[in-house]
């Protein structure tokens, strides 16, 4: 990305190579309301917090019609403040996590969206359910036992390498168990629609793949500060 660049020509360069029935999320994960304001004046309205401290803060500076992925590991013990502020979860990595949203959801009163995280990349830190389990959790339908949670579909990352063709394999991994989920184990499930894969680096990679949503930030922010 070129320094001379603005967040508003950074955007519209991104959103003239991608297909129209393609979902940019600004990911504005440590950058300022003030870069997200620069986004917003151009037209962007999905953004993508991964902490929930940053996100609260974020909120209330910013105009309320913009829609807040959450896409970080969320911790059970913090998921409690954002139910309600999210227009999506996509990093739902675990059926215990997924039934506390719920719980939450309807206690709160509100209807939670989620992805469920795929994990199929080579590093251990990566979190998610691997191929099997996910398709074990919607063999078995206990995606009916949710009262709050709305499952939109499956977010997964590919392994952080210069290997594309590896990259280009793990995007059809994940592409292919969201299209198995839909098209052959739970047809039935409405709104079961989203896949998102791909980020700055390989996000031309994961819409080739078969991605309608795809997590950028370097690309549009610049390099971000961990410092602050």
């Amino acid at each position: 990305m070129s320094t001379t660049m603005s967040v508003k020509e950074n955007i519209e360069s991104i959103l003239s190579e991608m297909p129209q029935e393609v979902s940019l999320v600004a990911v504005s994960k440590f950058h300022p309301s003030e870069a997200i304001m620069e986004a917003y004046m151009a037209g962007q309205r999905l953004f993508g917090e991964s902490r929930v401290q940053e996100l609260l803060k974020k909120i209330p500076e910013l105009p309320e019609d913009i829609k807040w992925h959450f896409i970080g590991h969320l911790q059970t013990n913090k998921l409690r403040q954002i139910i309600g502020k999210t227009a999506m979860i996509e990093s739902v990595d675990s059926e215990r996590l997924l039934e506390m949203i719920d719980k939450e959801s309807e206690k709160a009163g509100v209807v939670t969206n989620v992805l469920m995280q795929i994990h199929v990349a080579e590093e251990e830190t990566k979190f998610g359910f691997s191929p099997e389990e996910l398709e074990e959790y919607f063999v078995n339908r206990r995606f009916e036992n949710l009262k709050s949670t709305h499952i939109c579909g499956v977010m997964g990352m590919a392994t952080n390498t210069d290997d594309t063709e590896r990259v280009a394999d793990d995007f059809r991994r994940i592409a292919s168990m969201f299209k198995k989920i839909k098209e052959e184990i739970a047809p039935d499930l409405r709104g079961f629609d989203t896949l998102s894969m791909g980020m700055s680096g390989d996000w031309k990679i994961a819409v080739k793949e078969g991605s309608n949503l795809v997590r950028v930030g370097s690309a549009i922010f610049g390099q971000r500060d961990y410092s602050k």
